[in-house]
């Protein structure tokens, strides 16, 4: 099935499997979470993540809705899931430099594919599907026809990426983020490490024959196929942390031109820092240059329709949308504007355009003042180890949040 027909891009769309999924939130989801059942097209998760990755529905709407409809306890497990991808972004913001490894390690992988006769062969044929792999194969497929994957696979499939496919793991990282409706480069850069062993160093996820077939009802078993006791990469120490964004509030008063990215397409939280609408909106997207490869095209046509249905949505606020500009500071000059203003975008393909683009900006004298949410304000502080640290603020993060408007 195609990814437009699984995940319509519109914010309709995403409320209405909200409404679909909550019945499941609480202990039904606590149970059943871990089942990897595409056949059945997944029924006991929220298949949410398209639509959060790019924050058509926003975290805060998810839990909200969630815990109107089950208590705390009952509701925990899928409340700390939503937290999961809030935790990776803050983690990554504050050590962008794992990122730029990142790319780095991958564009040595990919030099290495063009030398190495063998690892392009095992490449091709992972990406592909044909490795002979029980499970592996019909995961790799599905990601390329439908754009997901559930996460258990994900963890898998990454493990024997890496473990006994013996593929670098920037590739692998590489071929979920060109793929992946929600491919989120810090979920994504950081769930692949933590399988590797890099993330919380010398701790690596092994995939089991035995979880793999208990948690796909005996649809796969790699048995005696998969390395059993592999030991985890090794690599260098993260870097220090770097202080929480803070950046400075837009000038109420002045004219101003809005900018969006793929990152957050619910900007309604915007009119409540300005006085007025944007004379213009511009429109600058990551989708396509997530890799040095092509992005699937599925994705990129899905980014794009649902930036349209965001601009349709918010009707004449936005003013006249000028798609991928050049030049913004040229575009601000010729609106006349010297500020312009977005929704926060953390480090990733978007940001990188953007910083491409700040010596323009800042010798025309315009500022680019990004808006970080109350989510993230409150969450990302806490963000700065392992998960536990945040998920023991989980309640306090909720308190502090609570009664904000969640416009959209």
């Amino acid at each position: 099935m195609e990814a437009r027909t699984l995940f319509p891009p519109s914010r309709d769309a995403a409320l209405e499997r909200l409404r679909d999924f909550l019945p499941k939130a609480g202990a039904e989801y606590a149970r059943k979470r871990n089942y990897s059942l595409p056949e059945q097209g997944h029924p006991h998760v929220s298949i949410l993540s398209p639509y959060l990755r790019h924050r058509m529905l926003t975290e805060e709407e998810v839990v909200q809705a969630t815990l109107g409809r089950h208590s705390a306890s009952a509701a925990e497990k899928f409340v700390q899931e939503v937290f999961w991808r809030t935790y990776w972004k803050g983690w990554l913001e504050r050590r962008p430099q794992v990122w730029t490894a990142y790319k780095a390690g991958l564009a040595q992988a990919l030099n290495r594919v063009q030398s190495e006769s063998g690892l392009r062969r095992g490449w091709e044929e992972a990406c592909a599907g044909r490795t002979g792999i029980d499970g592996f194969d019909a995961w790799a497929q599905e990601l390329v026809q439908t754009g997901y994957m559930h996460n258990h696979a994900r963890m898998w499939f990454a493990s024997i990426w890496i473990f006994t496919l013996r593929l670098p793991w920037e590739l692998g990282a590489d071929f979920f983020l060109r793929h992946l409706l929600d491919g989120d480069q810090a979920s994504n850069t950081l769930s692949w490490r933590w399988v590797a062993g890099l993330q919380t160093q010398g701790k690596h996820y092994v995939a089991r024959v035995a979880n793999i077939s208990k948690y796909t009802e005996g649809r796969h078993r790699p048995l005696h196929q998969l390395t059993a006791e592999p030991e985890p990469l090794s690599g260098v120490p993260h870097p220090p942390l770097g202080p929480m964004p803070a950046p400075p509030p837009p000038r109420r008063e002045a004219p101003w031109a809005l900018l969006l990215t793929e990152d957050d397409l619910s900007p309604g939280y915007l009119r409540k820092a300005l006085d007025h609408p944007p004379v213009a909106t511009a429109v600058i997207t990551g989708t396509a240059h997530r890799s040095p490869l092509a992005t699937a095209p599925q994705v990129t046509e899905w980014c794009a329709a649902a930036i349209a249905e965001t601009i349709a949505r918010h009707g004449a606020w936005t003013g006249p949308v000028t798609q991928e500009p050049q030049d913004l500071a040229a575009w601000a000059q010729g609106l006349g504007v010297s500020q312009i203003v977005m929704p926060y975008t953390p480090v990733g393909p978007a940001a990188d355009r953007l910083t491409a683009q700040r010596a323009g900006l800042d010798q025309a004298g315009i500022a680019l003042t990004p808006v970080l949410r109350a989510w993230d304000a409150a969450a990302w502080p806490h963000a700065t180890a392992g998960f536990f640290k945040l998920k023991t603020k989980i309640p306090t993060i909720l308190a502090e949040l609570r009664g904000l408007s969640l416009a959209s």
